[in-house]
């Protein structure tokens, strides 16, 4: 009988294997006519029963026992079969039974991408039930199960017994070498429907030893991006709270959102609810956050705190971020809560730092134009109910930046048009009498600002750089203020204040190159002038966010050198310097800033007093400023240094030097940063400051790593904070031990000791307590 003709008149026995038979190159061993048809058929038959299933087989010999209604390919086999490849070194294809047995070093690919290694194989020809001896089984993000057999049933789930399951590389050197970590069951159940896997009687082992029994143990195959079920859990500690266990879990609602909800247990003062809302949507997401407690023994903590006064608390919380369009976004992020300590006490995630900014926003991108709208309310947690902290600071209704560059030129040079708009309300003034400083009005200020610049730059035919500057700004100020109590400065009672600001100025440069062998230099001369005139209002106006002024090489050829709107530099100025650049063959490079501010004419706005002084002692308040410099060098071999000083004008004493150095390479990485600054009196700074910070880590073992950090007070001998610790890192264990210890304001110190493992795919267990020891240094 022809094979085209046995395959037809056998073709519904065979409707499972569908196929496609295709006998290889090297196909030739003679059968015996009576018994079997010996096929040489290089190009093939297509047999299609179901184009939605069929099966490609290929082999050195196949064989057709027309007696025992039996299949036998034999010689590099190869199926390929909905989604599923399989090579073996033999295969029995049973007619009557409709099953598939292969044989030798059999390795099978999934549609899903796992793999399946085994020596004996006995399935249905369809791949939906059969039974495996000695299999090993790898999924795609390198999860490996290993058991003495398994059974599949229905086609999606699979039983294996004394199993092993890791997540961790198997030791090249000595395979029979145990993981890092394994989970040995007596049955492991794949179920393709749910997409778990889970472990039944389960023994978690650690090098080998084992630490942990659990009846069972579930866990999404690789194919699960989230699924419901309950995650890791967290124990902690606090004096008043007690001890704590946090439990959570996870609701997969649909794929577009999800609940996550948590009972924490604590021993003092019962349990906490939390629940965890988010939404995801084709343009952005939002998610909201809720959290209460009945407290059973709020004496726990201090007499006369916010703490000790409620049994019920709560919070609720929403953040979301939408693009509108490419270029225009939109969000918030908000919370609101019983009392003025719940989140920071119970430490609820994402909500436990001593300040919570709320704040809405609207943005806009597009090119060099930028639009930014955001309001801010300032949420300071404290234990105390006689805090003003809160009420100090601002509620800003709204912030508005606007900046627009034109894309026509003007006259050839570019036009900018900025525009910022301030509007807040203080309810409790922020002084610091003791030094004469007022941070924030009693109030409500509104503030326009607009301003129009002008500049382009031209090249002489010697090479020199000149650019021309026109600007004009205008203020507006509304105000409704209350003079702190003490202040004797120019403070304006107007209701209404405005003020302008006519600058023309010239920056000339004159970029000078010098190529040497292996090297390349850049010097470049730089002088600017700016005439104006005097500042309007000088120090007569709050000052909300022109507070902060450092005067260094990065200010050094600012127009402007105030950080924000509230104060504007008036008066004529010169600023003179230079700028160098290296770059060396070997790949090492230089730069460097060094020059000096004039006050020309006018009058000096650094010189003027204001309700922070921030001229004082900046470097900038005398006629000629100090001098201020920069030096910097990077390496190929991964170091760089920083360092930058400003000196006195007429001793070029040091007034302040801020230098940085780091060093990184694959196994060591470390970063050191000295600061000093002689005293400012006007900013509340009586003596010198000197500082050290640093933080280096060290891959000392192929898995290992130490690390560490700390900022030192030289002046005071006072260890402010310090942190460190040592982890292990590998493909598929994480493990780290972190100490910390730090002083606040009131030398009171807080030490904490951390442990965090993450077992991959199984998910992470932190360990942690907070107020292990806090004293003051009289008691230590």
């Amino acid at each position: 009988m022809g094979l085209a003709a046995y395959c037809e008149k056998n073709k519904l026995r065979i409707a499972g294997l569908a196929a496609v038979l295709t006998a290889g190159v090297a196909m030739g061993a003679l059968v015996s006519s009576a018994v079997a048809q010996n096929v040489a058929d290089d190009d093939g038959i297509d047999i299609t029963t179901n184009p939605d299933a069929r099966l490609l087989l290929t082999a050195r010999q196949l064989t057709f026992d027309q007696d025992a209604e039996t299949v036998t390919a034999t010689g590099a086999v190869q199926i390929e079969y909905d989604g599923y490849h399989m090579v073996a070194h033999r295969l029995v294809y049973d007619q009557r039974t409709g099953r598939l047995k292969a044989y030798g070093d059999i390795e099978m690919i999934e549609p899903d991408g796992n793999r399946v290694y085994a020596q004996e194989l006995d399935v249905t020809d369809d791949f939906a039930d059969g039974f495996i001896n000695s299999l090993r089984i790898e999924t795609p993000d390198n999860t490996r199960i290993v058991a003495d057999s398994a059974q599949r049933d229905g086609g999606d789930r699979t039983t294996l017994n004394n199993g092993v399951y890791t997540a961790c590389e198997i030791c090249e050197e000595n395979p029979n070498k145990a993981p890092l970590w394994q989970v040995k069951a007596r049955r492991v159940i794949r179920d393709g429907k749910t997409r778990t896997i889970r472990l039944e009687r389960a023994r978690f082992e650690l090098f080998g030893l084992p630490i942990a029994w659990v009846p069972f143990l579930t866990v999404p195959d690789h194919t699960v991006k989230r699924k419901s079920g309950f995650l890791v859990p967290a124990f902690g500690y606090a004096n008043e709270l007690g001890t704590s266990l946090r439990v959570p879990y996870y609701f997969a609602l649909n794929p577009h959102y999800d609940l996550t909800v948590a009972v924490t247990g604590y021993t003092q003062q019962g349990f906490l609810a939390e629940a965890d809302f988010r939404r995801q949507f084709a343009n952005g997401s939002f998610s909201v956050k809720v959290a209460g407690i009945n407290q059973l023994s709020p004496g726990k903590f201090g007499a006369g705190t916010i703490d000790a006064g409620k049994r019920a608390r709560g919070m609720i919380a929403t953040q979301g971020q939408f693009k509108i369009n490419p270029r225009w976004a939109f969000g918030w992020r908000g919370m609101l809560q019983s009392d003025n300590s719940f989140s920071n006490t119970y430490s609820i995630p994402g909500h436990s730092a001593v300040t919570q900014v709320s704040t809405a926003y609207l943005t806009g991108l597009s090119g060099r134009n930028f639009f930014d709208l955001r309001a801010f309310y300032f949420d300071v947690q404290s234990t105390s109910p006689a805090s003003i902290a809160e009420e100090q600071q601002p509620i800003i209704h709204p912030s508005l930046d606007y900046s627009r560059t034109l894309s026509k030129p003007v006259a050839g040079g570019e036009v900018n048009l900025d525009m910022n708009v301030l509007s807040l309300t203080r309810r409790e003034a922020e002084t610091d009498v003791a030094n004469d400083r007022y941070r924030g009005v009693k109030g409500n200020n509104t503030r326009l600002t607009t301003e129009l610049e002008w500049q382009r730059t031209l090249t002489t035919s010697g090479g020199l750089l000149l650019t021309p500057l026109l600007a004009a700004r205008g203020d507006v100020n509304f105000l409704d203020i209350t003079a702190p109590a003490g202040y004797t400065g120019p403070l304006t009672t107007d209701s209404t204040a405005t003020r302008g600001m006519l600058t023309a100025g010239l920056e000339a440069r004159y970029p000078i190159q010098m190529l040497t062998t292996g090297a390349s230099h850049i010097v470049e001369p730089i002088g600017q002038i700016f005439v104006r005139p005097d500042e309007q209002l000088a120090g007569g106006l709050p000052n909300e966010d022109a507070q902060s002024l450092v005067f260094d090489a990065s200010t050094l050829f600012e127009r402007d050198k105030f950080s924000g709107y509230d104060r504007i530099e008036g008066g004529t100025r010169a600023n003179l310097g230079f700028r160098y650049t290296g770059t060396f063959q070997n790949g090492v490079s230089l730069r460097s800033i060094f020059g000096q501010s004039y006050q020309i004419a006018g009058l000096n706005s650094f010189a003027t007093d204001d309700l922070v002084n921030v001229g004082s002692s900046s470097g900038l308040e005398t006629s000629r400023s100090d001098y201020v410099g920069s030096v910097g060098v990077d390496m190929p071999s991964g170091f760089s240094l920083i360092a930058e000083g400003r000196f006195d004008e007429s001793t070029f004493a040091l007034q302040r030097s801020d230098v940085g150095t780091s060093y990184s390479n694959s196994r060591f990485s470390a970063a050191i940063a000295h600061t000093t600054v002689k005293p400012q009196p006007g900013y509340g700074s009586a003596t010198d400051r000197n500082e050290i910070s640093g933080s280096a880590s060290i891959r000392f073992a192929e898995y290992w790593r130490a690390f560490g950090s700390l900022k030192y007070d030289i002046e005071n001998s006072e260890l402010y904070n310090s942190s460190f610790g040592m982890g292990y890192h590998d493909e598929c264990f994480d493990i780290s031990f972190t100490y910390t210890q730090t002083r606040d304001s009131n030398q009171a110190i807080d030490q904490s000791f951390g442990v965090s493992v993450s077992l991959r795919t199984l998910g992470d267990i932190s360990f942690g307590s907070t107020d292990l020891s806090r004293f003051s240094d009289e008691d230590s």
